[in-house]
């Protein structure tokens, strides 16, 4: 992919995650959360995933879930750790400045930067000014 597109439609967004996703389901530590502790169907969630950027993003309204809710739930099944925090973001900052760029890229890295600090003060309860 070039470096040219930005995070600017459905396409993009469901791209990215398609990306993003693979090096999620790769990762030791992230795979056994995402498999395991949610028992997630891939492609189910790929399409919820592309949904909440699409409102984030671009001002979607179809995405009405309780972020926050979902991932107690999964919190309590299989704790999250610091280390899943800072893969997390790590993977998707790698996959936004690496295969991206424009406004909505940037912002994006922005969005998941403030979700993975306020879910890992949340759920961790504890806070961390470097994620």
């Amino acid at each position: 992919m070039s470096k040219a597109q930005d995070l600017d439609s459905e396409e993009n967004i469901r791209t990215f995650i398609d990306a993003f996703y693979v090096k999620v389901l790769k990762d030791p530590v992230l795979r056994p959360i995402f498999i395991e502790g949610a028992g997630i169907d891939i492609r189910q969630h790929k399409a919820i995933i592309v949904s909440y950027w699409k409102k984030l993003l671009l001002g979607d309204k179809s995405y009405n879930r309780h972020t926050m809710n979902i991932h107690r739930a999964v919190h309590s099944e299989m704790p999250f750790t610091d280390e899943a925090f800072e893969r997390w973001l790590g993977l998707f900052i790698e996959t936004a400045e690496n295969e991206y760029q424009g406004p909505f890229a940037k912002r994006a890295v922005v969005v998941a930067s403030t979700i993975a600090k306020n879910m890992k003060t949340a759920l961790l309860n504890k806070s961390d000014k470097h994620v």
